[in-house]
């Protein structure tokens, strides 16, 4: 993949080690190249380092063992998966999620990411459905082209939708780029 495709809470090859990325950040100074300026913890040494990318330099994602589990509650910063196949539970911290944990929502299946046999991420759905509950009212007049608005969504995140959504609407948001696909009948 290209390295502008890099988000908080991914696996990448890094030196040849696999290394968690705690921070992602899209950065274009000037007139100069376009980067990913990263935060990166190897997994096995459990050093951090920060590490700039060229957004058009291909990184390689580490190679993972995936297991569906799905997501049943959260206390705190610790949220809690369930293998349905096993019934096996395991609990994973904000830090290992990334911005996944702005996408859970009660019974969401996702695939968690383990490496040498510990869980350390998980792979989202392409789109999540999420209710609105805090938008500004819509606006009379105003066109869908050229205008949006913040919105808060049940678990937290905070996108720009199109002028006519309205506190309580269900919109599909995608999980890669954090952005408003459409509204949900």
């Amino acid at each position: 993949m290209r390295a502008n495709q890099i988000r908080r809470g991914m696996v990448i090859l890094h030196n040849g080690e696999p290394h968690k990325v705690l921070e992602a950040r899209h950065h274009t100074p000037g007139n100069l190249r376009a980067m990913m300026q990263t935060k990166l913890r190897n997994i096995i040494t459990g050093v951090s380092l920060e590490h700039r990318f060229s957004a058009t330099e291909n990184v390689e994602r580490a190679t993972l063992e995936q297991h569906t589990f799905k997501y049943l509650y959260s206390e705190q910063k610790t949220h809690y998966f369930m293998n349905e196949e096993s019934y096996e539970q395991i609990e994973l911290d904000d830090e290992t999620l990334g911005d996944g944990i702005y996408y859970l929502t009660p019974d969401l299946v996702i695939q968690v990411e383990f490496y040498n046999g510990n869980p350390i991420g998980i792979e989202l759905p392409p789109s999540v459905e999420l209710t609105v509950i805090e938008t500004e009212p819509e606006l009379k007049g105003a066109t869908v082209s050229n205008s949006s608005k913040p919105a808060k969504l049940e678990t937290g995140l905070v996108i720009q939708v199109p002028p006519f959504i309205k506190e309580g609407d269900r919109v599909r948001v995608d999980t890669l780029e954090g952005t408003y696909i459409e509204r949900v009948k």
